[in-house]
């Protein structure tokens, strides 16, 4: 399948400016990124790569003239000869002449670099938390599973005592260099070395605490922070916290994505928050003044005469403190009008006489609203 056209991928004219393509490409990475497509995680891959790749060629000068000059033919073999002859010479760079070489020496060929010291990996960990603690903030105490330099060896992979041997095959570089005659001359294929695997070093005598391997699997009580106003979704990185480096590298980082659990009184809209509160037929036409559950505690509330079913009130700062400023926000309190069952004959007979005094409309707003529908039936 033909690739897309650069300037398509990122929304851009061909005029865009250096700025202008740095600015459409950070937009597309934040709405692509595939931690936050966690429902379709391939297909946001996928165009991940794609403006990715797009971003590489247009914010380099020099392979965007080749690519405005050429097209995708300017890097990629199979688009074609272009001027520059095998997709273009000029783009080495790209990726299109070590294609050359993968296809006479092998993938892992030209351009092979010395292995060194490599950042270990990043870890995810998903955790639950109360209500309550997502409002005020908490610090909790995880177990994290990860992989740790070994403690015995301090991840030579040698055992205690010995050290590690300088590779007699590559001296040292992890690499192997390979002379081969090809139509086009003379070539020198750089591959990974087999003998260290691209380490450098031999481990005569290996670790026994790790087999060799200069790491070990392990579980981590790891304390966090979280802040007040973190709701779910929220995601905090704990730097340094993640899988063990590689070679000497730094460990990598670990991200913790806040899950709130549903709280029995209580919903939240952003930084507020929502309480159904019932109360009698009575209180709502006689006024009331009643307690109501907040974050901080009970807090008094006055119901005004002939309170409606659905009103709300609002308590300013009793809500969700804000993530990233002062404040807090507000609670509403939605009162809800109950209707009562199960009536006794006493109670029955005193709102039939209720009923008696208010006429045989009680609500004058029913009676309005038959009124609107005698009117619309009757047109």
């Amino acid at each position: 399948m033909s690739k897309r056209d650069y300037y398509e991928v990122l929304g851009v004219p061909r005029t865009a400016t250096e700025e202008e393509i740095k600015k459409a490409f950070r937009k597309l990475a934040r709405k692509y990124h595939p931690d936050v497509n966690r429902d379709n995680p391939k297909e946001a891959e996928e165009k991940f790569k794609e403006i990715n790749e797009a971003y590489e060629v247009l914010s380099d000068p020099e392979r965007r003239a080749q690519y405005d000059q050429f097209g995708h033919a300017a890097f990629d073999p199979g688009q074609g000869a272009g001027a520059g002859g095998f997709g273009g010479f000029g783009g080495f760079g790209a990726g299109g002449f070590s294609d050359i070489f993968d296809m006479f020496f092998g993938q892992t060929g030209f351009g092979a670099r010395h292995a060194g010291p490599e950042k270990g990996a990043d870890l995810r960990y998903d955790l639950e938390i109360a209500f309550e603690e997502a409002a005020f903030g908490v610090e909790k105490e995880i177990q994290v599973p990860r992989t740790e330099e070994c403690p015995a060896c301090h991840g030579s992979g040698a055992a205690p005592g010995t050290h590690p041997e300088t590779c007699p095959q590559c001296r040292g570089t992890g690499q192997q260099q390979i002379v081969q005659n090809t139509p086009f001359g003379r070539m020198v294929n750089v591959k990974t070395c087999t003998r260290c695997r691209g380490e450098g070093k031999i481990v005569r005598t290996p670790c026994k605490e790790c087999q060799g391997r200069g790491r070990v699997r392990n579980k981590r009580t790891i304390k966090i922070k979280i802040p007040a106003g973190v709701d779910s979704g929220s995601r905090l990185r704990v730097a340094y916290e993640g899988e063990a480096g590689i070679r000497g590298g730094p460990p990598g980082d670990l991200y913790v994505y806040i899950f709130v659990k549903p709280h029995k009184l209580f919903t939240r809209e952003g930084s507020d928050v929502i309480c159904e509160v019932p109360i009698s037929f009575v209180q709502a036409a006689l006024g009331d003044e009643i307690e109501v559950p907040t974050l901080d505690g009970k807090v008094s509330l006055k119901i005004p005469e002939g309170t409606q079913s659905g009103t709300t009130f609002r308590l300013k700062d009793k809500g969700i403190p804000h993530l990233r400023g002062h404040g807090r926000g507000d609670q509403h309190v939605r009162i809800k009008v109950v209707t009562p069952k199960n009536l006794t004959e006493r109670q029955r007979e005193l709102l039939k006489e209720f009923a008696r005094v208010s006429g045989e409309n009680i609500n004058p707003e029913q009676k309005s609203f038959f009124k609107k529908v005698k009117d619309f039936l009757g047109s």
